[in-house]
């Protein structure tokens, strides 16, 4: 038999075997995400990395059910600003027809009791993990939008319900793709941005001014091949002299919990961290809502010195072989 002939022969068989397997495994993947079930709780503490369920609420606070606009499968990603006349939640909807992540909000008077009141922004890509943000007496912008291929700056224009794209920060690399959950913090003077790559590996950037010419930091990345904390889960955020920065863990699943960092050392040119705690600082609850996972938190300190964070959780539904 000619060797080509044999080649076409093995290649065919391989193929035949592979790709029915392969199918088989997106189609349970699909189907996973499918019967997850996220939703929005809120939570309190004395600290930004110690955090309970708050009193007087009963969690979740929103879940699919609350949209009233479109037809969601979930809400999850939470990030909240606070404005003179209460607080302001976006958060990603899936939307069950499009099988994209749009952003809506919520409002609340005083943090706990909330109430759906539309979707905001929809692209022709999927958007989540819309991350809001004061500069200049602006509201701003960065949600994950890693599917158009970098990383976007919105500004309201007509807070809240009105944003408008006007620059693009970072260009996706196609062998990394570090574009994913894209957290900024100011510091020092200087702009810094986290983001997430595909070879499991935190990328860390720097910029002069917000919308300005972006660089790799030096020390980027600064986490890498560690699916465990090398993912952004929430706000950075300054605390006592330091940073915090949240980490998503990725094992054994998406979304099982999130851990606490402490940034001690943050310039253009170093970059250092360590462990707030060897415990996780959410993670499964005893309630449907989160009893497979939590991945992301924001914290706010309110006046009286303590800390309001809205946190996202999920359940997986039974599925029927």
């Amino acid at each position: 038999m000619p060797f080509q002939l044999f080649t076409i022969i093995i290649l065919a068989l391989f193929l035949a075997i592979f790709i029915p397997k392969y199918r088989r495994h997106l189609r349970k993947q699909a189907v996973r995400r499918s019967h997850e079930t996220w939703a929005i709780g809120i939570y309190e503490g004395p600290t930004p990395y110690e955090l309970k369920p708050a009193d007087g609420v009963v969690n979740p606070v929103l879940t699919a059910s609350d949209v009233s606009d479109i037809r969601a499968r979930f809400v999850a990603d939470p990030f909240m600003i606070r404005m003179t006349d209460g607080f302001y939640l976006f958060f990603e909807v899936l939307n069950d027809r499009r099988n994209l992540g749009e952003i809506a909000y919520a409002f609340s008077p005083d943090g706990k009791k909330w109430q759906y009141r539309s979707i905001v922004l929809r692209e022709r890509f999927h958007l989540s993990y819309p991350y809001v943000f004061f500069w200049e007496n602006d509201v701003y912008m960065i949600p994950e939008c890693g599917a158009s291929g970098g990383i976007h700056l919105y500004r309201a224009v007509e807070f809240p319900g009105k944003w408008q794209r006007i620059s693009t920060l970072i260009r996706g690399d196609r062998k990394r793709n570090a574009v994913v959950d894209p957290s900024v913090i100011r510091h020092g003077g200087h702009w810094y941005l986290f983001s997430y790559g595909k070879n499991r590996s935190l990328h860390l950037f720097v910029s002069e001014s917000l919308a300005g010419h972006w660089v790799e930091h030096p020390q980027s990345p600064v986490i890498s091949g560690t699916p465990q904390f090398a993912r952004p889960g929430g706000r950075v955020t300054a605390y006592e002299g330091a940073i915090l920065r949240y980490a998503q863990d990725e094992t054994p699943h998406y979304g099982s919990r999130v851990w606490a960092f402490r940034i001690v050392e943050l310039t253009p040119s170093t970059y250092r961290e360590e462990a707030v705690s060897d415990t996780p600082l959410l993670q499964p609850g005893n309630e449907s809502w989160n009893r497979d996972g939590m991945h992301n938190v924001d914290p706010h300190r309110l006046p009286s010195g303590s800390w309001l964070a809205c946190v996202d959780g999920f359940t997986i539904q039974p599925v029927k072989e």
